[in-house]
C-alpha cells in the first residue's frame, strides 16, 4: 500500500531494501561457509570471517532506522507489524552470520589438523538444506508467502534428525583411533552451528506470518529450543 506522505514511504522503503540487502548477505555467507566446509577452504573460511563487519554494520543501521520510524511517524497496523518484525529479522540475521563465522573458524582448525577424518556426509546435508530453509524463509519474506513461510517449519525437522544422527557418527569415527577426536569435536561443532541457522530461519519464517497475518506461531518452536 503507498502513503500519501511520500517521505514516510520513502523511510519504510529504505528499511525494507536494507533488510533485503543484509538478508542476501546473510545467505551469500553461510553459502560460502558450506563450501569451505565441502572443499576444506580455509580461504573461502576466512573470506566469510572478514565480510561479518558489513554484517555486524548493517545491523546497527537497521535498528536505528526501525527505532527512528518508529519515534517519528508512531505507525500503526500493518506498518507497524513490518517495523517490529524487522527486529526480530534483523536479530536471526545476525545470529546466522555469527554461526556461519564459527563454521569457519572450525573448518579452518580442522584444515590444519594433523589427524583429520572425513567430512560427513549428514553434515554436508544439514547445511544443504539449512541454506534451502534460509533462502525460502527470506523468499517468503519478500513475497510475503505464507505458504513458503510454513514450508520452512515444518522442514526444520529434517535437520534436527539429522544433527541427532551426528553425534554416534562422530564416536564411532574415533572408535580404536583416539587422536581422531580433536577433528570429531569441531565438526560437531559446525553441525550444532548449522542447526542453529536453521533455528534462526525458522524464525525468519515465523516472523514472515505474524507479518502478514498478526498471528503469532512462536509457542511451538520456543518449546523445542527450550529442550535443547
Amino acid at each position: 500500500m503507498q502513503h500519501t506522505d511520500k517521505e514516510y514511504e520513502a523511510e519504510l522503503d529504505r528499511l525494507r531494501q536494507r533488510l533485503l540487502f543484509m538478508g542476501a548477505e546473510v545467505e551469500r555467507n553461510f553459502g560460502t561457509a558450506i563450501d569451505a566446509l565441502r572443499q576444506m577452504n580455509p580461504m573461502l573460511a576466512q573470506r566469510v570471517i572478514e565480510a561479518d563487519k558489513e554484517i555486524d554494520a548493517l545491523e546497527v543501521e537497521l535498528d536505528e532506522l526501525s527505532l527512528t520510524i518508529l519515534a517519528r511517524r508512531q505507525p500503526v497496523a500493518s506498518d507497524l507489524r513490518f517495523i517490529t518484525s524487522t527486529f526480530r529479522l534483523v536479530t536471526d540475521l545476525e545470529r546466522s552470520a555469527d554461526m556461519a563465522v564459527n563454521i569457519c573458524e572450525r573448518v579452518k582448525e580442522l584444515a590444519a589438523l594433523a589427524q583429520p577424518i572425513p567430512t560427513s556426509r549428514n553434515l554436508i546435508y544439514m547445511g544443504e538444506l539449512a541454506q534451502g530453509q534460509m533462502h525460502d524463509a527470506l523468499d517468503a519474506f519478500v513475497t510475503s508467502n505464507v505458504h513458503k513461510a510454513e514450508s520452512v517449519k515444518q522442514r526444520d525437522a529434517m535437520v534436527d534428525s539429522l544433527y541427532a544422527q551426528l553425534f554416534p557418527e562422530l564416536i564411532a569415527q574415533m572408535v580404536g583411533n583416539p587422536q581422531r577426536a580433536e577433528a570429531a569435536t569441531r565438526q560437531q561443532s559446525i553441525g550444532k552451528c548449522i542447526e542453529r541457522i536453521a533455528d534462526h530461519a525458522t524464525n525468519i519464517a515465523e516472523t514472515v506470518i505474524f507479518m502478514v497475518q498478526g498471528r503469532d506461531v512462536r509457542h511451538f518452536h520456543a518449546e523445542k529450543a527450550s529442550t535443547n
